[in-house]
Formats: C-alpha cells, sequence, structure tokens
C-alpha cells in the first residue's frame, strides 16, 4: 500500500457556537452551549421547540452576488461559509499546480430541505408553472460541493457522499485514500446541514429522537447522562484543506494534525437503531487504529458520536469497552462536544474532526456539559463539565448515521 501521508492545512466552521475557529474553540473550552428557542419558523405547535441554529450568519457577505444566494439553498450558504474559512486559513486562494489535481467532496445528510419546503408550498397553492427553475439545482445534495468548487476553480474528483450523520467523516475518509492512492494531491472535504425547517424537526419529533427539554434549552444536550431524553437538532459546516504531505511542505503550509487511519463499516442491521453492542462500530475503531499503526494503548482522546440519545450512548459505551479493554476506564479521555453544538448531522463528522486538531494543537480537552449523573453503563472518563489539559498525540473520531453507517477517523500530530 502507498505511504503517501495527507495532512490537515486549513479549517473552517459555522456552527451554533462560532462561525470561525477562534470563536469556535473558545466556546468549546468553555462550555458554552448553542442552543436555545428555534427562531427558525413558528414552533408552537410542535413537540420539540429548540435547536441549535447558526447566528450572525450573513450569506449574502459569502457570495458574489444577491442572486447567488437566491439561487442556493442555507445548507450551501453555511458550507460556502465554512470553505472560505478553510481556504483562508489554509493561506490559499484557489488550487496550487494542477486544478485538476485539487478536489471537492462536500457531503449533507438532508440537502436543501428548506428549498423542498418552499418550493412544495408553491406548488401547491400557485401550481406548478411557478415552480422555481432553480427548485433542483437549489435542493441536491451535491450542490454545495459544486459550488465550492466553482469558487475556487478546483476540477479534481468532486461528489457528494450522503450516509446521514457519518456523511461528513465519509467525505475526509474518501478524499484522504484519492490523496493517498494518487489520485489527487489537495483536497476541501466536509458537509453542511440545514434542516431546522417544520419537515426536519417535526420528522425527528416524530421518530422521538429529539429531546423535549423545551424550557432548558442549554442542557437539553446531554450525552450519557441518565436523564438524556434525545439529541438536539443543530445546523452549520465544517471544512477542512488536506494535502499530500510533500504537497503542504513544498508550498510552506501550516500543518495542523495528520490524518493517519479511516474506516467504514456498516451495521446491516436497522433503519435507525445500531446493533445492541455496536459490534461494527467495533471494528471500524479496530480498523482505523489498524491503518494508522497504532494499539489502543496509543489513543489519548475520543471524540465520541455522543449524540444524547437513550440507545446510542450506551451502545457507543460498550463498542468502546470492547475494544480498549482496561485501558477505556484506565488512560483514555473521551468527550462529546454535541452537547454544545447539539447534532450537526452531516456536518458533524467534520466538525468533530477540526476539534480533534484542535485538541493535539492545544493540549486542551473540550468538555462534556450537562453529564450530571451518568447512566446506566456509563462510566468512562467523559470529561465532565470542565475542559482539561492534556498532551494529545492520537486521537480516534467516532460518526454513526442512520442506515447503520459506521465511520471512525484516527488523527495524529504530525511528527516530519
Amino acid at each position: 500500500m502507498s505511504q503517501r501521508r495527507v495532512v490537515i492545512t486549513g479549517m473552517g466552521v459555522t456552527t451554533p457556537v462560532g462561525n470561525d475557529i477562534t470563536t469556535f474553540w473558545n466556546n468549546l473550552i468553555n462550555g458554552v452551549s448553542g442552543v436555545g428557542p428555534i427562531t427558525h419558523f413558528d414552533v408552537t405547535e410542535y413537540k420539540c421547540r429548540i435547536a441549535a441554529e447558526v447566528r450572525d450568519f450573513h450569506a449574502q457577505s459569502q457570495f458574489k452576488t444577491p442572486k447567488d444566494v437566491n439561487r442556493t439553498d442555507r445548507f450551501t450558504h453555511l458550507a460556502v461559509g465554512a470553505a472560505k474559512c478553510a481556504m483562508a486559513d489554509a493561506g490559499l486562494t484557489g488550487p496550487i499546480g494542477d486544478p485538476e489535481r485539487f478536489g471537492c467532496i462536500v457531503g449533507s445528510g438532508i440537502g436543501g430541505l428548506k428549498t423542498t419546503e418552499d418550493q412544495h408550498t408553491v406548488l401547491m397553492q400557485r401550481g406548478p408553472s411557478r415552480l422555481s427553475p432553480f427548485m433542483i439545482p437549489s435542493l441536491i445534495v451535491n450542490m454545495a460541493s459544486g459550488i465550492v468548487s466553482m469558487e475556487y476553480g478546483l476540477q479534481g474528483p468532486n461528489y457528494a457522499p450522503v450516509s446521514a450523520c457519518a456523511t461528513s467523516a465519509h467525505s475526509i475518509g474518501e478524499a484522504w485514500r484519492m490523496i493517498r492512492d494518487g489520485e489527487a494531491d489537495a483536497f476541501v472535504a466536509g458537509g453542511s446541514e440545514a434542516a431546522i425547517v417544520p419537515l426536519g424537526i417535526g420528522g425527528f419529533a416524530a421518530m422521538k429522537a429529539l429531546s423535549t427539554r423545551n424550557d432548558d434549552p442549554t442542557r437539553a444536550s446531554r450525552p450519557w447522562d441518565k436523564d438524556r431524553d434525545g439529541f438536539v437538532m443543530g445546523e452549520g459546516a465544517g471544512i477542512v484543506v488536506i494535502e499530500l504531505l510533500e504537497h503542504a511542505l513544498a508550498r510552506g503550509a501550516r500543518i495542523y494534525a495528520e490524518i493517519a487511519g479511516y474506516s467504514l463499516t456498516a451495521d446491516a442491521f436497522h433503519m435507525s437503531a445500531p446493533l445492541p453492542n455496536h459490534e461494527q462500530a467495533q471494528r471500524s475503531m479496530r480498523r482505523a487504529m489498524q491503518l494508522a499503526g497504532v494499539n489502543p494503548e496509543q489513543i489519548d482522546y475520543v471524540n465520541a458520536h455522543g449524540t444524547s440519545t437513550p440507545v446510542g450512548d450506551i451502545a457507543e459505551v460498550r463498542a468502546v469497552k470492547a475494544v480498549f479493554g482496561d485501558f477505556a476506564k484506565n488512560g483514555l479521555t473521551v468527550s462529546s462536544t454535541k452537547s454544545m453544538t447539539g447534532h450537526l448531522l452531516g456536518a458533524a463528522g467534520v466538525v468533530e474532526t477540526v476539534v480533534c486538531a484542535k485538541v493535539i494543537e492545544t493540549g486542551i480537552i473540550p468538555p462534556t456539559i450537562n453529564l450530571d449523573n451518568p447512566g446506566e453503563e456509563c462510566d468512562l472518563d467523559f470529561t465532565p463539565h470542565t475542559a482539561r489539559e492534556k498532551k494529545v498525540k492520537v486521537t480516534l473520531n467516532n460518526s454513526f448515521g442512520f442506515g447503520g453507517h459506521n465511520v471512525t477517523l484516527c488523527v495524529r500530530a504530525f511528527e516530519g
């Protein structure tokens, strides 16, 4: 197998706790929740009336003309904002060298749900002749990846994974694989989601997947706590610029960390529930470590999927215990930043990869807030309430999606 190494050189986010890396990171390590009452639409009749919305984001500033904004969905707006942040962070205004060697993979779990809703209303109230000619281009999942590539002239491999909450982890992993195997030299990779709309909130609430702690929103997302009652919907985007090591070194790029391993498995079990002991999540973690050439005792930090659902949290804990053995309770540090950001669905994996890179860079592990009384079997070191200093060299990032999709990324400190 090729030994081409892949490094992270740029990062950008648009999230409920910050629309730039500095604000995002400072809020995370200070335990700031991005959850509040939903403002995007009237939620009077909804069981769940809270979410983690992106605030103070101005789409007009991300596009050349107002028409460009009107012709695209919010999930694309958020992706473009994160991409601009990441490219600037990487010191790039476009591809270095051959544009056909610079790819773009930006996925979404759901895509343009607001566009779908709005245009369906037009169809029902005003008829098919009044539908927008931009309806289809606006709502399709691959449009964020397409628009970002157009913004920077990236002509390399370009597509959009769709694997629910594992989407953007797949984006990074597949980009990593193509660089490793010589098909490209650099990628913009990540995901975006904007599903805080009536269909999104109503649909997830109908599954009984969402927290209904409406009177105490900042404490609603509580991974592993015995009083958890579901996840909190979030919206946002994350983008990383990843490059072949030699490509990055040749242009003098700053290197945050190295992506050392990527694994993907399938439960083949249930539409929305994980295997009881998350056996395929276990295999995903083991394979990512194997590809990275590390053993469980070398993992310093796990950014868990940790969504705050009664079933999912326990399944992941069981998987971690099975993979790490005694080390799970005696040395491993875990946290869930979804306790602050909410669940960003298709954007979760990349945003949490950014977290792993920042943990390595700063030596600070963000907390799991709202973990007051750990639930049954939830007895690992989840970094409750307060951030912690720890020298971290190797991390794992887990992402699991409806449909039984499991992804693990291994991110480690770069050593030349």
